[in-house]
């Protein structure tokens, strides 16, 4: 484990930052973390406060005052990491919803209230959705052998099987309440006592069943004291949500019936379920003032021993011995260090053959451990089920400014800085801290947690985690952190590799996907930043391509079974001719008709792809530079081929609407720039088409394109943004100390600066990546950018077309990289 970064606050006076107690952490899927510190007033007033941030950009933190009236107890994401729940010591649960989603800009329209009783356990119902990894079989061809989706019933479900959205909590008083979200916006809650006899609870979570129902384990916070199991289900009768318990086997911690350590620790201070999905598994910590121990148990069914007098009077079905359910210590530590947070793993891997699979030198993965934080200031990382240590971290070496020479500094007396939260990433491979000073710590988890591992071996860890991020749509920014320059190049060719293995419908759904993949990954090397650019402009074209042949529509309804679209390519593949209005005569042109106000709001797309058609064909006759950007273009068939149908879509809205038509800067007034570059387009694509013989561009090609400057004016084209991001920047053993609310002038890296050559300068005009639309050197319009690729599209569209808006839908949520958006501030001159 080393260090990535530490984000601290401004210098404030000590009595105005105070921590939260208990201090509330989480991390979602999106790689989105939300953490709780006080602050304090002239008045001596609390305000409570959530911050939420990005990983890639931790300064950009979005503060909210919670208006919790006591301190925040707990912070759960839902599964799709959009949603936050906040739960207080004053029995308030409020839901955090991104408002016009952007990461940077959150509300609360619901919630639920249990008033005067402190939450201490909280989260969100199962949704059913549950995929396993299968580490043993990391090297098979099928992506489902490697991850596959396990039978999970929801915690509840609406008609026709739709899981129901909502969230269960426990209070001190050992009440549990269950809100439901009805599709109508309204929340239907209820509570009642997990049992008969209420006591105090002072610590619990909350896990669920394959079968549909929670578990709920609690404990008084004595380790004298039985740690109780119950199982509640949820159901909605009469329109009114029902919540029944039942009591389930307890146990009682090892240490408290040991005789030697019976006193040694008095107090329960950890209580966690190894996962939301396997209530099978608790881990446990009892502490005393100075010592810890953990305990880690599993429920297990054993057969009930039977006298033979019995069996004999009442003989088993089938010889069928019955079955009770017993939890059994599946292993226990030595005398710790106190033990001050713990942090589990999320990524569900399938331990098969045995429940003690211990990592070995060629087969580990760091979802197997669970994390540590002791009172010394140490993290270790445990085998989650043997709690073996298999690596350590100790937060002695301070991080270095990123303006401060590498000087050494003395060492400080006081009380140890220790993390009084934490949470791994949803691949176990990033850990972030916050300290008792309110810091954020970024932690690296190795994939060979201190093992040594050759190259290859390294590759496929992070290879594997990565196709796990592609099939669950999770983001792999934490992934990233372990990807060195020299790694680049082979893990996008292996990523390609495996995809091209799976079947045509599954890659289909994950092509977007993996082309942002490649691009995240191309930006980390020197020798492939060109290529971000190209993956980029391949996003671009495949959505306008689908936008625009999901206009085209047939002129009869009872037409053939393709769609316009599908004729649309299958005329364009076979007729070969370098004629684009011969090509234009074999297509039902009454198909193409569109609104002539739908056809001019298209035009700055339209501009787009002819300016980019333009470009390519001029850059033919350097295509031995793999450094310039569009290189990839000039060998891809199937793009050529998206450009060449478009281009004649293009010819034919043009005869319609000739103002729509791409503008070109031509040197003769009687030149047909359309037929000129769709003639050249026509020949390079049938130079690389899948269906024929891949050939060179005969030297007439080359020269034809060598003579297009002197004919049309080639544009410069906006490839990507100004980067401002952590990921191409950060350098392994050299931590960044960064500040919240202050963007810092990051080192500068050979990939970073190559990547930076490459897009607008900060003073030169600022462009809409996705409308194509010119904003101005200091837009006026707000703005907002992507977390990840930093494309820039206006907040609020300025053309109210359906077309447009069809477009426009498609970035409500994700940037085209699949990016969340987060808002930017107007700039000023």
């Amino acid at each position: 484990m080393d260090l990535a970064y530490v984000c601290e606050w401004e210098k404030w006076p000590r009595s105005t930052l105070c921590p939260s107690v208990p201090l509330a952490c989480a991390w979602s899927c999106r790689n989105l973390i939300a953490f709780t510190t006080d602050l304090r007033n002239d008045d001596q007033d609390l305000t409570r406060m959530i911050h939420i941030l990005d990983t890639e950009h931790p300064w950009d933190v979005h503060s909210i005052d919670s208006e919790h009236r006591e301190a925040i107890t707990c912070l759960e994401w839902d599964q799709s990491g959009s949603r936050l729940l906040s739960a207080d010591a004053d029995g308030q649960i409020k839901c955090w919803s991104m408002a016009d989603h952007l990461a940077n800009s959150w509300e609360s329209p619901v919630g639920s209230l249990v008033e005067g009783d402190p939450i201490v356990a909280l989260s969100w119902l199962h949704n059913g959705v549950k995929l396993a990894l299968h580490v043993e079989k990391s090297g098979a061809s099928s992506f489902g052998e490697k991850f596959s989706r396990v039978k999970f019933s929801p915690s509840l479900t609406l008609f026709g099987g739709k899981p129901m959205e909502g969230w269960i909590a426990v209070t001190v008083s050992g009440l549990v309440t269950v809100s439901l979200l009805k599709p109508s916006g309204q929340v239907l809650t209820s509570t009642e006592s997990l049992c008969r006899l209420r006591g105090r609870v002072a610590l619990a979570d909350i896990a669920f069943t394959g079968g549909g129902n929670i578990v709920v384990a609690t404990a008084d916070g004595s380790s004298a004291s039985p740690v109780q199991f119950y199982k509640v289900c949820v159901s909605v009768v009469s329109e009114k949500c029902r919540i029944d318990t039942e009591i389930l086997p307890s146990l009682f911690m090892r240490c408290t019936t040991d005789l030697n350590r019976k006193d040694k620790f008095p107090a329960i201070t950890h209580l966690k379920f190894l996962a939301r999905d396997m209530s099978e598994q608790v881990l446990l910590c009892a502490s005393s003032q100075t010592n810890s121990l953990v305990e880690c148990w599993s429920l297990r069914k054993e057969g009930l021993p039977v006298n033979n007098i019995f069996q004999q009077i009442s003989p088993m079905v089938g010889d069928k011995q019955p079955m009770i359910l017993k939890w059994r210590i599946l292993s226990a530590t030595n005398d710790l260090d106190r033990v001050s947070a713990v942090a589990l793993p999320k990524l569900p891997i399938s331990l098969t053959n045995t429940d003690l699979k211990v990592a070995s030198d060629t087969q580990f993965y760091p979802g197997l451990g669970l994390a540590l934080a002791f009172h010394d200031g140490s993290v270790h990382i445990v085998h989650r089920l043997s709690l073996q240590t298999m690596a350590v971290f100790y937060s002695s070496a301070a991080p270095r400014s990123v303006d401060e020479p590498a000087i050494k500094r003395p060492r400080t007396s006081g009380p140890a800085i220790h993390f009084k939260a934490m949470q791994l990433s949803w691949t176990s491979l990033a850990l972030v801290g916050i300290d008792n000073h309110g810091k954020l710590n970024m932690l690296r988890i190795s994939p060979s947690m201190g093992h040594t591992l050759d190259m290859s071996l390294a590759l496929r860890h992070l290879l594997f985690l990565l196709e796990y991020c592609m099939v669950t749509g999770y983001d792999w920014w934490d992934i990233l952190l372990h990807v060195q320059p020299s790694m680049v190049q082979s893990l996008v060719e292996k990523l390609h590799e495996e995809y091209t293995r799976q079947n045509a419908a599954l890659q289909q759904v994950l092509s977007t996907r993996i082309l942002a993949m490649k691009a995240s990954l191309c930006k980390l090397s020197p020798c492939t930043v060109t290529r971000v650019c190209d993956y980029h402009a391949k996003l671009f074209l495949i959505a306008i391509s689908s936008t625009l042949r999901s206009l085209l529509r047939p002129h009869f309804l009872n037409t053939p079974d393709k769609s316009p679209g599908d004729r649309l390519t299958e005329i364009c593949s076979k007729i070969t001719d370098v004629d684009i209005d011969k090509v234009m005569i074999n297509l039902k042109t009454e198909e193409f008709v569109l609104d002539m106000n739908t056809l001019q709001a298209l035009q700055q797309l339209l501009q787009w792809v002819g300016d980019f058609v333009l470009y390519l064909l001029a850059s033919l006759p350097n295509q031995g530079s793999p450094l310039r950007p569009g290189h990839s273009f000039l060998r891809d068939g199937t793009s050529l081929g998206i450009l060449r149908e478009l281009m004649v879509v293009i010819r034919i809205w043009g005869l319609l609407k000739p103002s729509c038509l791409p503008v070109y800067t031509a040197t003769s007034d009687t030149q047909d720039s359309m037929s000129l570059l769709f003639r050249l387009l026509t020949k390079l694509w049938i130079c690389c088409r899948d269906e024929g013989p891949t050939s060179e561009p005969d030297e007439a090609l080359v020269d034809e394109c060598c003579l297009l400057p002197s004919q049309l004016l080639i544009p410069s084209l906006d490839w990507l943004p100004v980067s401002d991001g952590l990921i191409s920047r950060l350098q392994p053993k050299q931590p960044l100390r960064l500040q919240f609310g202050r963007a810092p002038t990051l080192p500068g890296s050979a990939a970073a600066s190559q990547l930076d050559s490459l897009a607008r300068a900060p003073g030169q005009p600022k462009i809409d990546h996705l409308r194509r639309l010119h904003l101005g050197a200091y837009p006026t319009e707000e703005c907002k950018t992507c977390t990840r690729c930093g494309c820039v599209t206006m907040l609020r569209s300025p053309n109210k077309t359906t077309a447009v808006k069809q477009w426009e839908q498609r970035w409500i949520k994700n940037c085209l990289c699949g990016g969340l958006w987060r808002r930017m501030p107007l700039s000023c001159p």
